[in-house]
């Protein structure tokens, strides 16, 4: 029986009432599609560290010794205490294959949180949640994303994507094997050149000349990969790789059946069609005309069909 795929989430986001205000932010995607497929690990920082709910608001300042979180109306400045929460949630944080955070929280927001300066009250977007910026510290790989972001078609659909490879690197055999990080490399080829072409030809020469497979080069190898992902796959990029599949079938299909081909990729590649269309007909081949290799390429099935996430690519 296959694992379970775990994925870390604000707890509000399942609809749990715990933000300060005592609401929640519920997530339509997360609590009725994603959640089919994997399990959630809920964590609330602010109530982890025994904040009440409702409770005063905490809002991040600058300080000469750094952005703090204070709790405005009391002065308490519970900075350490957030960041400890994540040291403390260590034992469930290296279980977890994602984590999908509440924006805008200052102890969640991955990206343009209020930063005050205590002395004007004027505040620039541009912080990050004391939490999440302890979680980034701790695992650097790990995929992240925000609720409010995760209703970008584009963004939903990288993160998802990278959620499932870096889980499928979790499940490798430790101690890592050169024959498996090989094996691992090579299924995320077309994925890689979707995103990043250069760093696919970088990685795999760094993979090939390596002798050692240690702890400290696979954690350097598993931040790239991550990276690399995490760079917007283009149209141009995915065109590119479509073609490259369609050469697999060059001596099975019929010279009308290619020229269909090339022109549904062409569509996809002129925005007349989306990134689902040429896929379908190129599955519908390898399961005609089957190769071991192309089944074990990640970029045909990175992630439950039924998630739907490529018909707006």
């Amino acid at each position: 029986m296959p694992v379970a795929i775990k994925v870390g989430i604000s707890a509000c986001l399942l609809g749990d009432q715990v933000r300060f205000d005592g609401g929640h932010k519920r997530s339509d995607f997360c609590a009725n599609e994603l959640q089919r497929h994997v399990e959630f690990v809920k964590l609330c920082p602010e109530v982890g560290i025994g904040l009440p709910v409702p409770r005063p608001t905490i809002r991040l300042e600058q300080h000469s010794n750094g952005v703090r979180a204070v709790i405005p109306k009391t002065g308490d400045d519970v900075t350490e205490r957030l960041a400890q929460f994540a040291d403390k949630a260590d034992g469930h944080l290296k279980q977890i294959s994602g984590y999908v955070l509440c924006a805008k929280s200052p102890s969640c927001g991955m990206e343009r949180v209020k930063l005050y300066d205590p002395e004007t009250g004027y505040a620039r977007k541009e912080a990050q949640g004391i939490f999440v910026q302890r979680l980034r510290e701790l695992h650097p790989a790990l995929p992240l994303e925000e609720d409010g972001r995760l209703n970008d078609a584009p963004l939903r659909e990288n993160f998802i994507m990278r959620v499932f490879v870096f889980n499928a690197w979790q499940q490798l055999p430790q101690p890592l094997r050169k024959s498996d990080l090989l094996s691992f490399h090579t299924e995320l080829k077309l994925l890689l050149l979707a995103h990043n072409q250069q760093e696919y030809r970088r990685l795999g020469r760094v993979v090939a000349e390596q002798s050692e497979i240690n702890e400290a080069f696979a954690k350097q190898y598993i931040e790239a990969i991550m990276a690399a992902l995490g760079q917007p796959a283009t149209r141009a990029n995915h065109t590119n790789v479509l073609q490259h599949i369609q050469g697999y079938f060059g001596d099975q299909l019929t010279k009308q059946q290619k020229a269909e081909l090339s022109e549904l990729i062409l569509d996809y590649r002129d925005g007349v069609q989306p990134l689902l269309a040429p896929l379908t007909l190129l599955r519908h081949y390898l399961r005609e005309y089957p190769n071991s290799y192309l089944s074990g390429q990640r970029y045909l099935n990175p992630y439950p069909a039924d998630l739907k996430l490529r018909y707006a690519l």
